[in-house]
C-alpha cells in the first residue's frame, strides 16, 4: 500500500442531469470570449481531464479528483463535461465503484472517453493504486468496464495512437515507481507491453503523443540517498518514436533540457494544428497530493508555459507567464477558434484546490 497525505472514498450522490432539451444552445461566442470559460462547480485537484472532438462538437471532461478539504472524505467519483460555447459545466454519471480516485488518467479514443488507474485512500491515509479501466460511452451516456491494467498505475502520462492504441507511460504502482509502457488496444480490448521508458523511473511526469511521437519530461524519482525527501524532481526529457509496423516498439532518444527548472505535476497536451506539445504549471518541489512537499515544505506552482516544436525540434517559451498557475494537473486540453490551452482545476497558489478553468492563448516566441 501507499502511504499518502490525502485520499479516498466519496461515493457522491448522482446529481440530476439536465434533459437534452435543457442543454444550453451552442450559441457561438465572439473569439475574445474564448479567453473565458466557466469555472467548475467546485474546487478539485488531481482530476483526470480529456477533450473529445468531432466535426461539429468539442467537449471537455473533468473526472473525479480531490476537493477543497484535501482529505480522504473529499475525493469524489463525480464528473462534469462542457462545450466551450456553454455557460456552465454539466454532470456525467458518477464513475462506477465504491470510492473516488485521485491522479487517474483520461483520454478520448474511438469516440469514447477512457479513464484509467488512479489512487483510492482510506480514512487511515492508506492509498491503493487501482487497475480500473472505465469507458464512458458518449452516445449512450453510460459507463462500461474495460480490461484491467496489468500493472495498476497513478500519476502516469497518457496518449493515443491512431485513435486506437492508448499508451500509459510510467507512473507509481503499489510496489514502486515503474518504467512500464502499457498499451491498451481499444479495438480488441487487450493490453500490449511496449518498450520501457528510458532513464530513471518517474511519476508525476508530463507529456503527450502526437502522430507517432511521444514526448515526456520531468516528474519525480526515488531519492537514492537515505537522508532527505523520499522523492526528488527529475530534469529528464525524452522523445519516443513508435514503429509504424509494431505499436509496442518505441525508439527513445534524449532531448535537451526544457525552459525553466525541473518540475512535478505539469499539465501537458498536444496541438495537431501547430504540431507542438505544450507544458504549463507544475511545482519544483514534488508533493504528496495535498501540496505539502516530500521535504515537508509547502509546494507552489510555477507559471512558465513552454512547448516542444515537432517541426523545428526545439523548445519554445510561450507568451507571458500564466497568471493562474497550478500544479498536480493530470492533463492539458486544447480548444480551437481561436486555439488555446485549457487548464481545468488543479492546485493553485497557497496549496488550494481551484475551480478555475484557465484559458491560455497560444502565442509562441522562440526560446
Amino acid at each position: 500500500m501507499l502511504l499518502l497525505t490525502a485520499g479516498l472514498f466519496c461515493s457522491a450522490q448522482e446529481e440530476a442531469k439536465p434533459a437534452k432539451e435543457q442543454t444550453p444552445a451552442a450559441e457561438a461566442k465572439p473569439a475574445e470570449a474564448a479567453a473565458r470559460l466557466p469555472a467548475l462547480p467546485s474546487p478539485v485537484t488531481g482530476n483526470a481531464v480529456a477533450v473529445l472532438k468531432s466535426r461539429s462538437t468539442t467537449l471537455l471532461f473533468s473526472l473525479m479528483g480531490m476537493g477543497a478539504k484535501k482529505s480522504w472524505d473529499d475525493v469524489t467519483n463525480t464528473g462534469f463535461y462542457l462545450d466551450p460555447d456553454w455557460e456552465q459545466w454539466y454532470p456525467v454519471k458518477p464513475v462506477p465503484g465504491t470510492a473516488g480516485r485521485i491522479d487517474a488518467a483520461a483520454i478520448a479514443a474511438s469516440g469514447d472517453v477512457f479513464l484509467m488507474g488512479g489512487v483510492v485512500v482510506d480514512d487511515h491515509n492508506r492509498g491503493t493504486v487501482v487497475p480500473d479501466v472505465n469507458i464512458y460511452d458518449t452516445k449512450n451516456e453510460i459507463w462500461l468496464r474495460g480490461k484491467d491494467i496489468p500493472v495498476p498505475v497513478a500519476n502516469a502520462v497518457i496518449g493515443v495512437y491512431r485513435d486506437r492504441y492508448i499508451y500509459l507511460l510510467g507512473g507509481r504502482s503499489n510496489r514502486d515507481i515503474t518504467s512500464n509502457v502499457q498499451i491498451y488496444d481499444t479495438d480488441k480490448s487487450r493490453w500490449l507491453e511496449g518498450t520501457p521508458l528510458p532513464g530513471h523511473p518517474v511519476f508525476g511526469h508530463a507529456g503527450a503523443l502526437m502522430d507517432d511521437t511521444i514526448v515526456f519530461v520531468d516528474g519525480a524519482y526515488k531519492n537514492p540517498q537515505p537522508k532527505g525527501p523520499a522523492f526528488l524532481a527529475s530534469d529528464q526529457c525524452w522523445m519516443g518514436k513508435i514503429d509504424h509496423h509494431d505499436p509496442a516498439r518505441i525508439e527513445w532518444s534524449k532531448l535537451a533540457a526544457h525552459p525553466g527548472d525541473a518540475r512535478f505535476g505539469i499539465a501537458a497536451g498536444a496541438s495537431e494544428k501547430d504540431r507542438k506539445i505544450y507544458f504549463t504549471g507544475g511545482t519544483a518541489n514534488p508533493d504528496a497530493d495535498t501540496g505539502l512537499g516530500y521535504d515537508r515544505k509547502p509546494s507552489e506552482p510555477v507559471s512558465t508555459v513552454f512547448a516542444w516544436d515537432l517541426r523545428s525540434t526545439k523548445w519554445e517559451t510561450i507568451g507571458e507567464p500564466n497568471p493562474n498557475p497550478t500544479m498536480n494537473n493530470q492533463g492539458l486540453l486544447l480548444i480551437s477558434d481561436p486555439e488555446a490551452l485549457v487548464v481545468v482545476g488543479g492546485m493553485g497558489k497557497g496549496q488550494a484546490p481551484t475551480r478555475k478553468v484557465t484559458v491560455i492563448p497560444i502565442e509562441a516566441r522562440a526560446r
